[in-house]
């Protein structure tokens, strides 16, 4: 497998005042393509920080980052644009759905941020439905985010980060606003995602529990990090989710019960 990802000696430091705060002392590591790393550790430790660099969120104070070969601090700021709308996809533990959006044309969006090859609207139509059918949303394309579960928004959001094929998924606490059962049903999204298609997965977690889904696990503590090994007893969302009983009905409303009457 080649390596998409690899940090040397990287550091972040933010200024506040007189105080300085070092997010980040030191990290080097290398992801290859197809992995799926779960970088966990507690508030404070740089996991964050060390997403927001990797994603290209941000710039480090010092080190070496390069991405599938390249150097980033090289990049203009136009490529990186490109970077992160076409090569890394998005996904947050705030949803950051367009309130008044449907699920399709939130999906939609990154698309029309496209500067390279951009897609003409049927295109986009066509590929965002698709995407949405990849996380089983395909039939509710049409409803707006007040019309959606939780773990029905996030599938919507990662729809989106899907659309434009990003080799590499970025996931920040993706399952910290979810019940059990819908962070089992998101985790099996990403296991599939990264077994079927080949997507390199990079998920920031300070959940035990919710790191064993990935294949690979990464400590940090004190902007430092302190383990790097595999995941000896990996979770298999498909397994838990069979043997869990049957899920309560979906109480979200329809859209006609939602839009406000005609007068």
């Amino acid at each position: 497998m080649s390596v998409v990802m690899s940090v040397r000696d990287l550091t972040k430091i933010y200024r506040m005042g007189d105080h300085e705060v070092r997010a980040l002392r030191g990290v080097s590591l290398e992801i290859r393509s197809g992995e799926f790393v779960a970088v966990t550790g507690p508030s404070g430790s740089g996991k964050s920080t060390f997403m927001h660099i990797t994603g290209c969120l941000d710039r480090p104070t010092s080190g070496v980052y390069e991405l599938d070969g390249r150097d980033v601090s090289k990049l203009t700021k136009d490529e990186l644009a490109v970077v992160r709308n076409q090569k890394i996809g998005f996904v947050f533990q705030g949803f950051n759905l367009l309130s008044r959006t449907s699920a399709l044309d939130n999906v939609e969006l990154p698309m029309l941020y496209r500067s390279e090859d951009p897609f003409k609207a049927a295109e986009r139509h066509r590929r965002a439905l698709a995407a949405l059918d990849s996380v089983g949303l395909g039939q509710r394309y049409h409803h707006m985010p007040n019309q959606l579960s939780g773990g029905q928004q996030q599938r919507v959001a990662i729809a989106r980060a899907l659309v434009n094929e990003p080799s590499i998924l970025l996931a920040d606490e993706p399952t910290g606003n979810l019940d059990t059962r819908t962070s089992i049903e998101v985790m099996g999204i990403f296991q599939r995602l990264n077994a079927e298609q080949g997507i390199t997965i990079v998920l920031i977690t300070h959940e035990m529990d919710i790191a064993e889904y990935g294949t690979r696990l990464i400590r940090f503590r004190d902007g430092r990090m302190v383990a790097d090994q595999p995941v000896l007893h990996r979770r298999n969302a498909a397994d838990e989710l069979a043997a869990l009983p049957p899920p309560e009905p979906d109480l979200i409303p329809s859209p006609a019960e939602t839009e406000p009457a005609a007068h």
